[in-house]
This record gives structure tokens, sequence and C-alpha cells, in this order.
């Protein structure tokens, strides 16, 4: 009885390792992705930022 408690709480456990390793992955996933989108946004503000210096000089 005990060994059958044991083995249990020990499979609920390596379950629990392989779901919190997908959960880990799945946000480094997210972070990854995250990063790449903020990247391109600041490209693009980037230039628009220059545009619109250079529509104000030419003023």
């Amino acid at each position: 009885m005990i060994k059958d408690f044991l083995g249990e709480k020990a499979q609920i456990s390596v379950e629990l390792i392989i779901v919190l390793a997908a959960v880990v992955a799945l946000v480094l996933l997210l972070v990854s992705q995250l990063q790449q989108t903020s990247e391109e946004g600041t490209k693009v503000i980037e230039e628009k930022s220059k545009k619109i210096f250079q529509e104000i000089d030419n003023i």
C-alpha cells in the first residue's frame, strides 16, 4: 500500500515536471515572438520619425 502511494506520488511529480516544461517552452516562445515584434515596431517608428523630422526641416 505504501509503495503504491509513493509510486502515484512519483508519477504525479513526473507529470507535473512535464507540464511545467511545456509551459516554460511556451512562455519562451511567446517572449521571443514579442521581442521580434517589438524590434520590427521600433524600426517602423524610427522610419516614421525620420520622415516627420525631414518634413519639419523642409518647412
